[in-house]
């Protein structure tokens, strides 16, 4: 489907300006004890995502059942009375939802929206693997000020992963959003769940309970990362109270399941092995010389009680999606 003159099939390209530093990338590569899928620390801000590119559509790929259940949930709730022509990828990373969003409305254009052209590069190129080329398109775009009345177009469905949580005004970037629906259209935001899990409590050495900590840990990291947001708002995160207050009916929510049983497989320890790695490099002095020294030897490849090797090593990862629907007038 072609719109030459929509402004989101304008793709800016390397050299342009970067995104700064609180414009968020796709959630699917973070854990996150505070249940919204990220691996927040005290350098979170400078984070080269160009760098982090092939991690992210990575452990995309892992999350692959869960994003698929989703897309078709949403299909479902939008019921085929409703015709869907355009979709929206807010913070798409480098594309993997928006390419699971082209397969289940094989009708609509895709737009990734995202604040980093490497990872837009990526999605087109991922798109272009999956044939996908002729439906998803890329929109660069700062956020919150690429959610500006206007630069976004309208759609039929605007989807957004882990990414209002990383706007001052999470309240403001709903209303925004919701703005972009046409009548009928539906506004889906994933900002819930519950903590990622992946061993169990006693790990046979160091001291029981290490993910609880780590959760706690990555929950002040977090907070700290909502109070330096420029314009940052307090605000009860109730997500359908929320998408109510945006102008949106008939809100509800549904939560998808990843559940990667042991003994895990490669690119699931791949994924693992990865986030412990950033949590233990941003290390601050929160951990005790006990839970570094036992994060030191899950990390360890040689290690027969590591990640790598361990036979007990599973995935469990639960994400809630709220959505709502613009009133038909």
């Amino acid at each position: 489907m072609n719109a030459p003159k929509d402004p989101a099939r304008h793709h800016d390209r390397p050299g342009h300006a970067p995104a700064p530093a609180h414009t968020h990338r796709h959630g699917e590569a973070h854990a996150h004890g505070h249940a919204h899928g990220h691996a927040h620390n005290a350098v979170a801000d400078d984070l080269d995502w160009e760098l982090l590119a092939g991690h992210l559509e990575a452990s995309g790929e892992l999350h692959l059942p869960a994003h698929r259940t989703a897309a078709a949930r949403l299909r479902e709730l939008l019921g085929g009375g409703h015709e869907v022509r355009r979709v929206l990828d807010i913070g798409s990373g480098p594309g993997v939802m928006t390419c699971v969003l082209a397969e289940a409305f094989p009708d609509a254009e895709v737009v990734a929206v995202d604040g980093t052209p490497a990872l837009l590069d990526r999605a087109l190129a991922r798109a272009g693997r999956l044939g996908l080329s002729g439906r998803v398109g890329v929109h660069h775009a700062r956020l919150p000020e690429g959610l500006a009345d206007g630069a976004l177009g309208t759609a039929d469905l605007v989807w957004s992963s882990k990414a209002v949580h990383h706007l001052g005004d999470q309240q403001g970037a709903l209303d925004a959003l919701a703005r972009v629906l046409r009548p009928g259209g539906m506004l889906a935001v994933a900002e819930g769940g519950l903590p990622l899990r992946f061993l169990p409590r006693d790990l046979g050495f160091g001291r029981p309970g290490l993910q609880a900590r780590l959760d706690a840990l990555q929950e002040d990291r977090y907070q700290a990362m909502r109070a330096g947001l420029p314009g940052s708002v307090p605000v009860a995160e109730d997500w359908p109270a929320m998408l109510r207050r945006a102008g949106l009916t008939g809100v509800g929510a549904f939560t998808t399941l990843l559940d990667l049983p042991a003994p895990l497989g490669e690119p699931g320890r791949d994924f693992l092995h990865s986030q412990l790695t950033r949590l233990r490099d941003a290390s601050d002095g929160s951990l005790d010389a006990v839970d570094l020294e036992t994060l030191d030897r899950l990390l360890d490849p040689a290690a027969a009680q590591g990640l790598r090797r361990r036979p007990d090593v599973f995935l469990l990862s639960a994400a809630t999606v709220f959505a709502g629907k613009r009133p038909v007038l």
